[in-house]
Order: structure tokens, then C-alpha cells, then sequence
């Protein structure tokens, strides 16, 4: 059984439910919306399909942002400047990734929003017990990812990602639009057809802000304690939880 229940997670506010906004679009408006652009926009350059996610959804789209890189951020900024990005601070993240979190806001035409979980780190040990990511990672990950990230989303009907095709085995079919059933919001993922080649051209053509630790050996880049550097032959995400039958944090299901 999991260490960590709804209940706990206070998914239900003490006000009672949100009120519902008329403004939104049904799920099932959404749903179709993104059905006809994962066809539309197959094969389509970066640059279109977030332009069509800004153009379709305005003021309630974001891009969700792990800070490994600015790619994402800048591009969606160039179609939207001003957007919204959301950084999910866990507490646990390398310092180089939280200079890049703050270059992006301090460089690029978009609005950082860190989203921080609702216990501490310390309040995390305390009630779960110390280091609750060596012992239970999937509930660590619900705690200081996952439940941020609903919380983050609540105002939006869709959001862009900075997944990639290439970049493991469990990521060769990303779409780059898809209607997340379980959120109830369109997915959006501009660069899923990208290779590695593609971002770092990107990068140098931009001077596009980049964690250093890529320099030192990282392939893919999250909390400290579940990050590993990678070694010659691994796929990008071999170096994530690299202990654990472990390979997504389950904010992409």
C-alpha cells in the first residue's frame, strides 16, 4: 500500500471543490481539439505547434519546465511571449538547476512560476520518515512532483512538455498533441520529433540558457538524490533512479 493517500495530499482543499470556471472548454471539446491536431500537426515544425497551442488556448496554456534547459521555454516565448512556465521546486534540486530556473526568468519574455509541494522536505521526513525517496521514490515523486504539478495545471486547459521521442525507449510514440485523460487537458509536445542534434543546434543558435551539468556527464537531469551520471552507451534517462524499476516520475503518464 502507498505511503501517501489522497487524503494527505489535501487534493481537496479545506473550502470544499473549485469552483468550476464557464469559461473552460469540456473535456470532451478538448479532446477532440487535440485528437485533430495530433493529426493535423504530425510532421509540422515546433515553432507551429506551439503556435497553434497558443493561438487555440491564450491566457489558459502553459509550458511546464524541469530547468534542464531553457529550449522549451524559449520557444514557446517566441509565439507567445509572456507565457506562463511552471518549475515544480521540489527542494531537492542540483543549485545548477535552480540558476537556470532563475536566467530564464531574468532573460526570457515568459513569467516563472516555481511551484513548491505542500510539505517541506523536513516536513516530509517527519511524517513519512527521513529520505522517503530511497525508500518509496513513487511516493516521493507523488509528493513533490505530481500533486504540485495538478495544483499547477488547475487554471490551465493545456500545457506543453519538453519530451522527446529519442530520448528512451518508454518516450518513442510521444505524440505531439494529445488530450490527457486523466487531467482532463490537452498535452502538448512541440519538440517530440527532435533529436538530441536538434536541441544542441538550437541551443548554440539561440544561447539558450543550459545546466551545466550536462557538462559534467548528465544525461538527464532531476532531484539530486535520484540522479545519476550517465555512462557511455545508456540511453539520456539511464541515470534516473537508476536503483528502482523506475523510469518516469508520473507527471507523463
Amino acid at each position: 500500500m502507498s505511503l501517501v493517500s489522497a487524503a494527505g495530499l489535501g487534493l481537496v482543499g479545506p473550502g470544499g471543490p473549485t469552483p468550476v470556471d464557464p469559461s473552460r472548454r469540456g473535456p470532451d471539446e478538448l479532446r477532440t481539439l487535440a485528437e485533430e491536431a495530433a493529426r493535423d500537426l504530425e510532421g509540422a515544425p515546433a515553432l507551429e505547434i506551439a503556435r497553434w497551442a497558443a493561438q487555440t488556448f491564450g491566457d489558459r496554456f502553459c509550458v511546464t519546465s524541469s530547468m534542464a534547459d531553457a529550449v522549451l521555454a524559449h520557444l514557446v516565448s517566441r509565439v507567445a511571449p509572456g507565457v506562463d512556465v511552471v518549475f515544480l521546486d521540489t527542494g531537492l534540486h542540483f543549485p545548477e538547476t535552480l540558476r537556470v530556473r532563475d536566467e530564464v526568468a531574468r532573460t526570457l519574455p515568459v513569467n516563472v512560476r516555481s511551484i513548491r509541494p505542500r510539505l517541506t522536505v523536513g516536513q516530509q521526513d517527519g511524517q513519512y520518515g527521513p529520505r522517503l525517496f530511497n525508500k518509496s521514490p513513487d511516493d516521493c515523486c507523488q509528493l513533490r512532483k505530481v500533486e504540485p504539478l495538478e495544483r499547477a495545471l488547475s487554471g490551465y486547459d493545456a500545457w506543453a512538455a519538453g519530451l522527446r521521442r529519442d530520448e528512451s525507449p518508454t518516450r518513442a510514440n510521444t505524440p505531439v498533441v494529445t488530450f490527457d485523460a486523466r487531467r482532463g487537458k490537452v498535452k502538448v509536445n512541440p519538440i517530440a520529433a527532435w533529436s538530441q542534434g536538434d536541441v544542441d543546434a538550437y541551443i548554440a543558435r539561440w544561447n539558450v540558457p543550459v545546466n551545466e551539468l550536462f557538462k559534467q556527464g548528465y544525461g538527464s537531469i532531476g532531484c539530486w538524490p535520484c540522479t545519476r551520471r550517465t555512462k557511455a552507451g545508456e540511453d539520456p534517462r539511464a541515470g534516473r533512479w537508476a536503483m528502482f524499476e523506475k523510469t518516469e516520475c508520473g507527471l507523463h503518464v
